[in-house]
């Protein structure tokens, strides 16, 4: 699988994990998390300008193409190894006591700082979402699918 092939599951990952009502569009506001959330740096203008050019009649909503346009423009080349190095750091950030997992209250507080708009039913939802064994916790490997798709 090609660089392009993987950048297209992340994002797809990442707007299905935003469109919470399964509605085929996110909220232009969600944007910016999302971005954090894929650990991209991205200018705050330089977002919003795109995000006007992609919802010129200013819906407050995009599609996933919309959002693949404005995403890839940010998303760096990177190889996966550093991903994954970025990724490790985050997830040691928060498990704290290096068990190897972070509690799923613990992702719904990253969530939840990453985006004030998320809803505490949003975040459940995401939660569901990523937490497949229902074991009220997350291990690294279910945090690194979560963040990249694989």
């Amino acid at each position: 699988m090609d660089d392009d092939d993987q950048k297209m599951q992340i994002m797809r990952k990442a707007f299905q994990m935003f469109d919470t009502t399964k509605s085929g569009f996110i909220e232009t506001i969600k944007i910016s998390t999302i971005l954090n959330t894929m650990g991209q740096l991205f200018d705050e203008g330089e977002l919003q300008a795109m995000i006007d050019e992609e919802d010129p009649d200013n819906s407050g909503k995009l599609n996933f193409d919309s959002f693949c346009n404005i995403a890839s423009h940010f998303l760096e080349e990177e190889d996966d190894e550093a991903m994954q190095q970025e990724l490790k750091e985050a997830f040691r950030l928060y498990d704290r006591e290096g068990n190897g997992y972070i509690t799923t209250s613990t992702l719904k507080e990253i969530l939840g700082a990453l985006d004030d708009k998320l809803t505490s039913t949003d975040l459940d939802g995401i939660i569901a979402e990523i937490d497949t064994d229902g074991s009220g916790t997350v291990d690294f490997d279910e945090f690194m699918e979560m963040m990249t798709g694989d």
